[in-house]
């Protein structure tokens, strides 16, 4: 069966103009799923799994939207979507990746993508900014470049504030509140991962990323595994994915927040070309629904602070 629809949605409220009259107004950066019942402190987070395009970006293409559509997690949000039932959080951004990257630094900016100056202070240059896949990314599947022209300072400016600022601002309160309530909070970071990398053997189903155990407790990682093994799944740890900015930002197990990235290879679920559902979807949300009661029970057994 598919999960269970949401059962309450706060969308984030709409932001306030700040910008020149004409400027565009995004619309809600996220939608939030709060637990149903008794709740636990954990929050499930989809930051790549957002499908909208501002107008502004759309008439700046220089590639088709599909282009941008085949960097998304799409669905993953659908894949988690039982974790309110059973008591946890669930947040799931609305813009896609190729709008505002939620798992990257805001500083990792390429400078040469605008017309005048970034629109703020950039951090040294990195791996990701000069392949194009910066926090404003450049490029979209295949590598191909996204713009037919250069952005402007207020159009980044405007993303990062309305969309990468909003979601970690409400991100992080979560966080705080369920940790403050419960002794301690646990962020799931929910992506997929493409079945096929260029230079790379077979992936394997699920790739776990605790930071190679700085993100949180050992026991979570490993529950989390055989959750995922005893149903059949193929499971490697940090390889290639070990965490990005958003476990790094917000894992701080000896501050009471643990933080573990889970990436499902696409091929289990959806046609990556045409990035739509395969039949076995259901099935594997099914799993995922297992593996979510399983991770939960670790609030039993992590340290409080």
């Amino acid at each position: 069966m598919r999960p269970t629809p949401p059962l309450s949605l706060d969308p984030a409220p709409l932001p306030v103009r700040t910008g020149p009259p004409g400027a565009e107004v995004f619309g809600p950066a996220y939608t939030l799923t709060r637990p149903a019942g008794r709740p636990v402190p954990f929050v499930f987070a989809s930051p790549h799994s957002g499908s909208l395009y501002p107008e502004s970006m759309l008439e700046a293409l220089r590639v088709p939207v599909m282009d941008l559509r085949r960097t998304e997690d799409a669905f993953i949000e659908e894949l988690f979507a039982s974790a309110p039932a059973a008591g946890a959080t669930l947040l799931a951004a609305c813009y896609g990746r190729s709008v505002a990257d939620l798992n990257r630094d805001p500083r990792e900016l390429d400078a040469s993508m605008f017309d005048g100056p970034p629109p703020r202070t950039c951090g040294m240059p990195t791996a990701r900014v000069e392949a194009g896949l910066g926090c404003l990314p450049r490029v979209a599947a295949g590598g191909t470049e996204i713009y037919s022209r250069r952005l402007t300072r207020e159009e980044g400016e405007a993303r990062l504030a309305h969309i990468h600022d909003a979601y970690h601002a409400c991100l992080g309160d979560e966080l705080t509140a369920l940790r403050d309530t419960h002794g301690h909070a646990v962020l799931i970071d929910c992506h997929s991962m493409p079945s096929v990398q260029p230079g790379r053997r077979a992936l394997a189903d699920i790739v776990l990323g605790d930071r190679f155990g700085a993100s949180c407790d050992p026991r979570l990682t490993s529950r989390a595994e055989r959750a995922f093994r005893e149903l059949g799944f193929s499971v490697a740890r940090n390889a290639p994915y070990a965490g990005g900015y958003t476990t790094r930002r917000y894992g701080k197990p000896r501050r009471g927040v643990h933080a573990l990235q889970i990436e499902i290879n696409r091929g289990l679920y959806m046609d990556e070309q045409a990035v739509e559902r395969l039949d076995r979807f259901d099935d594997l949300a099914g799993a995922i629904e297992t593996v979510i009661s399983n991770l939960l029970d670790t609030a039993l057994i992590l340290p409080k602070v």
